[in-house]
């Protein structure tokens, strides 16, 4: 994809991004999970969206990720949220956007509402994992992993053939990030999308995130034999069409 950018932050620091008719009054802004980047197949699906639609997009690589600067094991949800807030302000500005988190990006587009609740006019949410670190990280390791964790501030989790440096400091910050027992009442449309077959978050997650927002459209897709990526052509155009009905809602 040739629409790559970068923000530079400071002298020492730059996010990459992707994002095509920044003069447009409405915006598509995609959050993607953890330790994952911009190239995959859902920003390249939602980019190919906009284009069609002629919205504003906008995908943010947080620091630590892909070609964004800063170390992975630096970082933390907090900082992930600033790195969010900021793009969003330089590139969406003060237009109406709409957000698309994936996986962790669910847990950083709800710490957004505190930001731009005026600006968000809709939220649809795909494997969301919010609160994971704590709950399906941290309150799953043995004791002996804790204590490696504490002692020596880092364990290197193995999952498939990935592994994932988890910090002590990004644990802790997790707990300082929580939004789990937060209430909004909005009037917008709100849309998880998750897959059945999810071996990474459990479907309830999604169920959990829809519970803290009053007076809204809610609404659950879970899409039968889905993994958690739901990454592949038939997902995507499930959740494209979700993307449709929250477009269609008359605010």
């Amino acid at each position: 994809m040739s629409n790559f950018k970068y923000l530079k932050i400071s002298k020492t620091k730059k996010l990459r991004y992707l994002s095509i008719n920044q003069n447009s009054n409405l915006f598509i802004v995609f959050l993607h999970g953890f330790m994952s980047d911009i190239e995959g197949d859902k920003p390249k699906n939602f980019l190919k969206y906009c284009k069609k639609k002629k919205l504003g997009f906008l995908a943010i690589e947080y620091s630590g990720h892909g070609k964004s600067s800063g170390k992975f094991t630096k970082c933390n949800i907090s900082r992930w949220t600033e790195d969010v807030r900021l793009m969003i302000q330089k590139i969406v500005k003060k237009n109406n956007f709409i957000l698309i988190g994936s996986s962790m990006g669910s847990w950083l587009s709800i710490n957004q509402f505190k930001y731009f609740k005026n600006q968000i006019k809709g939220f649809l949410g795909i494997g969301s994992g919010p609160e994971f670190l704590e709950h399906l990280m941290w309150k799953k390791f043995s004791k002996k992993i804790k204590r490696e964790i504490v002692k020596k501030g880092i364990y290197n989790l193995k999952h498939g053939e990935y592994q994932y440096p988890i910090t002590y400091q990004l644990i802790k910050d997790g707990k300082k990030n929580k939004v789990l027992h937060k209430k909004y009442k909005l009037k917008i449309p709100i849309t998880m999308v998750h897959g059945s077959k999810d071996e990474v978050v459990p479907v309830n997650y999604s169920r959990k995130i829809l519970k803290i927002f009053k007076n809204t459209k809610k609404k659950i897709l879970v899409i039968k034999n889905g993994d958690h990526s739901l990454s592949n052509k038939s997902a995507l155009k499930k959740i494209n069409k979700e993307l449709d009905k929250i477009l269609s809602y008359k605010l």
